[in-house]
């Protein structure tokens, strides 16, 4: 760090670099830890919004000032998020379980697209759960499902829309998009 990185710190701040090891976007926070063995640093989603995010994946670097809080170092700024060295989420693990319903044959038996929210989504257990506006029953949503969409990330509260069916075991979304 030069002279010139130090002066523009506020009282307080420290300018630190590091590798995110975790980041639950359920909660909303993760960790990164810094290259000078600093210790973990805490990295809240809202410091991410600046850039266009609401969450890190694993191994990406980044460039952040941080402050002392009572429980340690948080991140106050991201600098600088750098992705190439970020790990890939590993693949789904293949069950075999003849129970399990296939959302794409379901489609033919599926309502139109209706406007739904995301309530919440876990990405560790491949599954979530969306609401509709006027009904709060919950509404199963798989992974899959979500990729099939493109929507690789969820936050609780984001607007989509969905096609759904009744399924063994209650409302089941089948096709997701973007809300427009």
């Amino acid at each position: 760090m030069g002279e010139a990185d130090v002066a523009v710190l506020a009282a307080g701040e420290s300018r630190h670099r590091g590798v995110v090891t975790w980041f639950d976007v359920t909660r909303g926070f993760g960790f990164l830890v810094d290259d000078d063995q600093a210790g973990d640093i805490l990295i809240h989603f809202s410091v991410l919004q600046p850039h266009g995010r609401r969450s890190l994946p694993e191994g990406a670097r980044v460039d952040c000032v941080a402050v002392r809080r009572e429980r340690g170092l948080q991140a106050s700024a991201i600098l600088d998020v750098d992705l190439s060295t970020a790990i890939e989420p590993p693949p789904p693990r293949v069950r075999v379980d003849s129970d399990r319903i296939d959302p794409v044959a379901m489609l033919d038996q599926a309502g139109p697209f209706e406007p739904v929210a995301v309530k919440w989504f876990n990405r560790l257990k491949g599954y979530g759960f969306l609401v509709r506006d006027a009904d709060s029953t919950d509404i199963f949503v798989h992974m899959e499902t979500l990729r099939r969409a493109g929507l690789h990330e969820v936050e609780p509260d984001q607007r989509l829309r969905a096609r759904i069916v009744a399924g063994r075991k209650g409302p089941l979304a089948v096709a997701v998009e973007q809300d427009h």
